[in-house]
């Protein structure tokens, strides 16, 4: 079998950094020849990750066909949000745990599950594959489920990362998760030194809603002004953005860490649908989303349907 890449989603999230390297070092274990890469650069709360466990973060590509025939994707199925060559490639397994709108010529491995993580998935087929999990990827998979469900308060959160996450922080040797869960969200809550570009895109994704291209990016903070003290430069931003991009309507969801609530900041077409997905009206384009965190489970859905 020739060689595979592997990689998350763009503007790479903790989860999808730490499911390439996780699912290339259960496949190289299990045979097979992967590579883990990204398609952007990590993060600030990855950073810290990386850096806590001692791993080397994954090369970024912004091709797949120049190097290799065949891909796997993790903590994505989307084509928009992935390698801009992908249909130049053969897509030969999925590892997931979001809405599915993938489609194939050919027969391949798809798993996706409705859970919290999608380094949950992973640690699944650790298990399942009789693969002892070293500790440095046990300290990821610890981390990305952390990071994807605000330390288990998320509403994405199954019994299957409450289950992972006391074992995993034993093989990666945490004693107390909690502590170091909210260490490592603290790291990558800090907008004060980023960029508004940034700010909007570190951790964003488009979707088709109804025809529209729906920009939602998502940041989090411990005190929700330090976002917003910055709106008029975010808005400023959002605008060049969506003319640049073709973006029809850009929202970001502005989450605090610590109390599980958001602000929701919206400019482009289609707000007033925004308002009839969520109940509520915006003020001075902004919305309060109350025990809101989750753009899978709480923002994606009610906007899908509100468009369709």
């Amino acid at each position: 079998m020739s060689k595979e890449l592997v990689f998350g989603h763009k503007n790479p999230d903790t989860d999808a950094i730490s499911c390439a390297i996780e699912y290339a070092y259960l496949a190289n274990k299990l045979g097979d020849e992967v590579e883990a890469v990204a398609l952007g650069k990590t993060n600030n709360e990855t950073n810290f990750v990386l850096n806590r466990f001692n791993v080397k973060a994954p090369r970024v590509i912004t091709k797949a066909k120049p190097e290799v025939d065949s891909v796997v994707l993790v903590d994505h199925n989307e084509a928009i949000q992935s390698v801009d060559d992908l249909a130049d490639v053969t897509v030969t397994s999925v590892i997931d745990h979001h809405k599915i709108n993938f489609s194939s010529a050919q027969p391949l491995f798809y798993r996706a599950e409705p859970i919290g993580c999608c380094s949950t998935v992973i640690y699944k087929m650790y298990l399942e594959n009789n693969v002892e999990i070293p500790s440095n990827i046990a300290g990821l998979m610890l981390s990305s489920i952390i990071s994807d469900t605000l330390l288990l308060k998320s509403p994405t959160t199954t019994d299957d990362e409450r289950n992972a996450v006391p074992a995993l922080a034993k093989i990666a040797g945490i004693d107390d998760y909690e502590a170091y869960g909210i260490e490592m969200l603290k790291a990558g809550s800090d907008v004060n030194d980023r960029s508004a570009t940034d700010i909007l895109e570190g951790d964003a994704k488009s979707f088709d809603m109804g025809g529209k291209t729906v920009r939602i990016g998502q940041v989090n903070a411990v005190d929700l002004n330090d976002v917003f003290k910055r709106q008029a430069e975010l808005e400023t931003t959002m605008t060049d953005l969506m003319a640049d991009k073709s973006y029809d309507l850009f929202l970001l969801l502005a989450t605090n860490v610590l109390t599980s609530d958001s602000e929701l900041l919206a400019l482009g077409e289609g707000t007033d649908v925004v308002e009839q997905a969520f109940g509520t009206k915006f003020s001075n384009h902004r919305m309060n989303l109350p025990g809101v965190v989750s753009r899978k489970k709480q923002v994606v859905p009610p906007l899908t349907k509100a468009f369709d």
